[in-house]
C-alpha cells in the first residue's frame, strides 16, 4: 500500500499550517499519526460552537463510523424518544458538514478512501476557526491537496461556514464536488442509557431553491420540535460546469462538476444556516434559513464579523499566565470551549449549564450542578449571563414544586438530572464502567443539587448587588430551597436536635449504609452546614427585599412567622457527627467503616478513577469503606473560606477549631480517588492555602482533563464544563484570594511557585478592573467613567478604588499600610473602615 500510495510526512513543505502557522499561544494542533481510537477525543477538542449552535469536528467526508462522529447540537433542543416514559436527550441535528470530492470516475474521499500523505489539523483559539490541510493520493496515483477553513459564527448564531480549496497537484480533467445535509442522523456518542438514544427526528423533507442551495427540514419525534438547515455551496475560484441535485431517503446533495488543470486551484464556500421553532420571532424555521442565506456573505466577511466577536469576548475574558508559560494554551482552551457553549448568545435562550457542553452527548445533554462550578467565573467576567442561566432554573420551579410534592415535602426539589422540561432525568439503572454490566443507579438521591442552586443565587446577588433579580427570582428558589430542606428535617426533643436523613452528599460511592444501598445517609456533614447556610440566606434576602417596596414581588413569596421561627431553629440546631480527633465526619456512622488497603489496589489496577465500580465488581461494595469518589465534606472550604465555615459550624453549637482544617484535607485527600473530573478542582481550591505544591499539581491535572489519555477518557462524549470553569476559576479566585463578602472586594494574593504571574480583567459592580498579580506585588486598576468608587480589600487593609485609578501594593511588607498606591489612585484607609 505505501508503494501504491506515498508514504505519510509529518511536515510537507507545501502545507500552509506547517510552514505559517498562527501564533503561538493561540493554537492547538494535530498532525499525521494519531490512533484512531482517539478520533471521537480529537473531534470534541476540535468543536466549533456559538452558544446556541455547536458542531463537532469530525471531518466533512466523515460519517458515523464507529471512528468518527459528526454532531450537531442546539442549545435546550431536547426530545424524548418514548412519549413521557423514555429519558431526554439533546438532539444530534442534521450533519450540515458533508462535503467531498472524486476525479471523474474515482472513488469519493472518505476514511479509508484513498491514501493521506499528510494531515495537519489546527484550533485557531485566537479567531475560533478550525483549519486543516490534507494531501491525498488515490488508486491512480492521482495527488490532491485540500485546504479548508471552518467556523461557527459567533457574530451570528444560525450561520456557520466551511471553505474548501482544493488543488490537483498532478492531474487534470473533471473533478467532482459533492456537497449536501444529511438527515439521517442519529444519537450515538452517549452510551445507551434507558432509551436515549437511536433516531431523535423524523418527517425528513428536502428540496433546492436554485443552482447553489439545498435545504433540510425534520421534526423530533415526540417534542415535535422543528429544525431546518439550509446551504449554499459556490464556487468562488473556478466554473462550474454542471450541476446536479440529488435526494436521498433523509440527505439532499448537490453534484457539481468543474473542469481543472494540474496546479489549479478550485475553492468552495459552504454556508449555512440553521433555524428552529424555538427561536424568537420565528413561527417557519425553513422561511427564516433562506431568509439568512439570501443576506450572507462570502466566507471572508462571516469570517471577518466571526473573529471581531471573538476578539471582543477575548478582550473580557482574558486569563493570561504568560505566553510561554505551558499553562497559556490549556487555559485558553478551557476559557474557549466554555464561551462555544455559553456565550452571550444564551442570555436570549431557554437554556441551562449542561456537564458536557454542547460539544457531545454525554449525559444525554442534561444539567446537573456543574453551574455551580461555572457561575463563580461568570458573575466577573459577565454576570448578565450568570442571570440568564439562573432564569432557566427559576421557569422551572413548578416542576421542582411538583417533584417535591412527589416525595410528599414542600418548596421546591430540583432534580439530579433535568433537560427541557425540568422533570427528573436520573437514570434507576446503568452501566458498570468496569464490567458493563447493569447495575442500580442511585445518584438521583442527590438532592443537594437544590442547595447548589440557592448558593448559586446568592452568590450571584452579592457579586452584582442585582436587586432586580433578587426580587424577581432569587428570592422565590431561596425560600422554595429552605422550605424543603426545613421540611426534610427532624426534630429530636431528647438531644435538642434535627436530623436530615436518606441522603447523598456529593460523595457518589456513598448511597447507603453497608447491606442498605440505595437508601441514603443520616446527617451528611455537607448537606447538614449548606443548610443552615441556605435557611440564613434565604431570610436575609427577604429583609433586603423588603427593605425596597418598590421590588417586592407581585406575589407574596416571604415566609410566614411560623416558617421564619423554625428555620432559626433547624439553622442552629443541625447535627453534624465529628471523628475522635475533631474532624468533621462525612456522615453520622462514617467511622464505624472499615480502611482500605489503598496500597493494594493501586498494586492491582493502578488507576483507581473507577474504584466504586472495581470494588462491585468483585463483589463488595464503596458503601463499606472510608473512601471516597469526589470531595464531599472537603466540598464545604470549597464553597466557603475558613472563616466563613468556622461560623457555621460553630453557628450549630459545636465547638469548632480552624486549625484542624489541615488535617481535615489530609484525612480526606487521601481517601479520595477522584472519580469525578470535578474532585481535583475542588481539591487543589482547598490545598491552595495549606499545600501550594499538591494545589499546583491538582490544578495542572484538572487543566488537562479533557487533552490529556484521550482514549481512556470520556472526552469523546463531550467536553468537561464544570471542570473547564473551575480550573480557570481557580487562577481567578483561589490564588488570589478574591471573594466578595460584605460589599467588599477582597483580595489576599498567594500564587504557586509553578506561576510566574497572573493578568486578567473582572467585572465588579458595573466597573471594569484589571488586575496583575505576581509573587511580590499587586496591580488593580479601574477603567475610566462614571462608576461610584469601589471599595477594595487586600489582606487587611482597605481602599477606594476610583474610575481611572490604579493602585500598586507590595505584597512582600509585612504591613500593607504602607504599601502607597500610584498617584491615581486614593490612598489606603485603616483596616475596618468603610468606603
Amino acid at each position: 500500500m505505501e508503494e501504491e500510495y506515498g508514504v505519510p510526512a509529518d511536515v510537507d513543505p507545501g502545507c500552509e499550517l506547517c510552514s505559517r502557522p498562527p501564533p503561538p499561544g493561540w493554537t492547538l494542533a494535530y498532525r499525521d499519526g494519531e490512533a484512531p481510537g482517539e478520533e471521537g477525543t480529537r473531534e470534541t477538542i476540535l468543536t466549533l460552537g456559538n452558544g446556541y449552535l455547536a458542531t463537532r469536528g469530525a471531518a466533512p467526508e466523515a460519517s458515523a463510523d464507529g471512528v468518527h462522529y459528526p454532531g450537531t447540537y442546539l442549545a435546550g433542543f431536547h426530545n424524548r424518544l418514548s412519549g413521557m416514559e423514555g429519558d431526554e436527550s439533546i438532539v444530534n441535528l442534521p450533519n450540515w458538514l458533508p462535503l467531498t470530492f472524486r476525479a471523474a470516475g474515482g472513488d469519493w474521499f472518505a476514511p479509508g478512501q484513498g491514501r493521506r500523505v499528510h494531515e495537519h489539523r489546527m484550533l485557531d483559539l485566537r479567531r475560533g476557526v478550525y483549519l486543516r490541510e490534507l494531501v491525498v493520493v488515490d488508486r491512480k496515483r492521482r495527488r490532491t491537496r485540500v485546504r479548508q477553513r471552518r467556523l461557527v459564527s459567533m457574530a451570528n448564531p444560525h450561520l456557520a461556514a466551511l471553505e474548501t480549496s482544493i488543488i490537483a497537484e498532478n492531474w487534470s480533467g473533471r473533478l467532482e464536488i459533492m456537497s449536501g445535509i444529511d438527515g439521517g442522523v442519529v444519537n450515538a456518542n452517549a452510551p445507551a442509557e434507558a432509551g436515549s438514544c437511536g433516531r431523535h427526528l423524523t418527517d425528513v423533507a428536502t428540496g433546492g431553491d436554485d443552482a447553489e442551495t439545498v435545504w433540510l427540514t425534520a421534526v423530533t419525534t415526540n417534542s415535535r420540535h422543528q429544525v431546518a438547515v439550509a446551504a449554499r455551496t459556490r464556487i468562488t475560484d473556478g466554473v462550474a460546469h454542471s450541476r446536479q441535485l440529488l435526494h436521498g431517503t433523509d440527505d439532499v446533495s448537490l453534484l457539481i462538476g468543474i473542469d481543472v488543470t494540474s496546479g489549479e486551484r478550485v475553492v468552495v464556500e459552504k454556508t449555512v444556516m440553521v433555524f428552529s421553532n424555538r427561536d424568537r420571532v420565528v413561527s417557519v424555521p425553513l422561511t427564516a434559513a433562506g431568509e439568512g442565506l439570501r443576506q450572507a456573505g462570502t466566507f471572508e466577511t462571516a469570517l471577518a464579523e466571526h473573529a471581531a466577536a471573538w476578539s471582543q469576548l477575548w478582550a473580557r475574558f482574558r486569563l493570561d499566565v504568560g505566553e510561554e508559560h505551558a499553562w497559556q494554551v490549556p487555559v485558553r482552551v478551557h476559557t474557549f470551549h466554555l464561551l462555544q457553549t455559553l456565550s452571550p448568545h444564551v442570555i436570549g435562550l431557554d437554556a441551562g449549564v449542561p456537564a458536557r457542553g454542547l460539544h457531545g452527548e454525554g449525559y444525554h445533554g442534561h444539567i446537573f450542578w456543574d453551574e455551580l462550578f461555572v457561575y463563580p467565573y461568570l458573575n466577573l467576567r459577565m454576570p448578565e449571563l450568570t442571570r440568564a442561566l439562573l432564569e432557566y432554573r427559576h421557569r422551572r420551579l413548578t416542576a421542582a414544586r411538583r417533584q417535591a410534592a412527589g416525595a410528599g415535602m414542600p418548596g421546591a426539589l430540583f432534580p439530579w438530572q433535568s433537560g427541557d422540561s425540568g422533570r427528573d432525568e436520573s437514570p434507576s439503572r446503568s452501566p458498570s464502567p468496569v464490567t458493563g454490566e447493569w447495575m442500580d443507579d442511585y445518584t438521583g438521591r442527590q438532592q443537594h443539587v437544590n442547595l447548589a442552586v440557592a448558593y448559586c443565587v446568592w452568590r450571584y446577588w452579592e457579586t452584582t448587588g442585582d436587586l432586580s433579580f433578587l426580587a424577581a427570582s432569587g428570592l422565590e428558589l431561596l425560600v422554595e430551597t429552605a422550605r424543603f430542606w426545613a421540611g426534610l428535617a427532624t426534630y429530636d426533643p431528647v438531644d435538642d436536635r434535627y436530623d436530615i436523613r436518606g441522603v447523598m452528599g456529593p460523595d457518589e460511592f456513598h448511597d447507603g449504609y453497608p447491606g442498605r444501598p440505595g437508601q441514603g445517609l443520616d446527617n451528611c456533614a455537607y448537606i447538614n452546614v449548606m443548610v443552615a447556610w441556605v435557611l440564613g440566606r434565604a431570610v436575609e434576602a427577604c429583609a433586603i427585599v423588603g427593605r425596597h417596596p418598590g421590588a417586592r414581588p407581585w406575589r407574596e413569596v416571604a415566609p410566614t412567622d411560623d416558617e421564619r421561627r423554625r428555620w432559626a431553629h433547624v439553622g442552629r440546631r443541625l447535627r453534624l457527627a465529628f471523628l475522635d480527633d475533631g474532624i468533621l465526619a462525612q456522615f453520622e456512622g462514617y467511622d464505624d467503616l472499615a480502611e482500605l488497603d489503598w496500597d493494594r489496589y493501586r498494586q492491582r489496577y493502578g488507576d483507581l478513577r473507577q474504584l466504586g465500580p472495581l470494588l462491585q465488581a468483585e463483589g463488595g461494595h464503596p458503601n463499606h469503606y472510608r473512601i471516597s469518589k469526589q470531595a464531599d465534606v472537603l466540598m464545604l472550604l470549597y464553597l466557603f473560606s475558613a472563616e466563613e465555615l468556622t461560623a457555621l459550624v460553630r453557628g450549630l453549637g459545636y465547638e469548632f477549631d480552624p486549625d484542624r482544617i489541615p488535617a481535615t484535607v489530609d484525612y480526606y485527600l487521601s481517601r479520595t480517588s477522584h472519580g469525578s473530573t470535578l474532585s481535583r478542582v475542588a481539591h487543589a481550591w482547598v490545598l491552595a492555602r495549606t499545600d501550594r505544591r499538591r494545589s499546583f499539581e491538582m490544578l495542572v491535572t484538572a487543566l488537562g482533563t479533557d487533552l490529556a489519555d484521550p482514549e481512556r477518557g470520556s472526552t469523546r462524549n463531550g467536553i468537561h464544563l464544570g471542570a473547564s470553569a473551575g480550573t480557570l476559576d481557580i487562577l481567578q479566585r483561589c490564588y488570589t484570594g478574591l471573594e466578595i463578602r460584605d460589599d467588599l472586594l477582597r483580595l489576599n494574593p498567594l500564587l504557586p511557585e509553578g506561576l510566574d504571574g497572573l493578568d486578567f480583567v473582572i467585572r465588579y459592580r458595573n466597573q471594569l478592573i484589571s488586575l496583575h498579580v505576581d509573587h511580590e506585588r499587586l496591580r488593580i486598576s479601574a477603567a475610566p467613567g462614571a462608576d461610584q468608587p469601589a471599595p477594595v480589600a487586600v489582606r487587611d487593609r482597605t481602599f477606594q478604588l476610583a474610575p481611572g485609578a490604579t493602585v500598586t501594593v507590595d505584597l512582600r511588607s509585612p504591613d500593607l499600610a504602607a504599601s502607597q498606591p500610584d498617584q491615581r489612585g486614593a490612598p489606603p484607609i485603616p483596616a475596618g473602615e468603610s468606603g
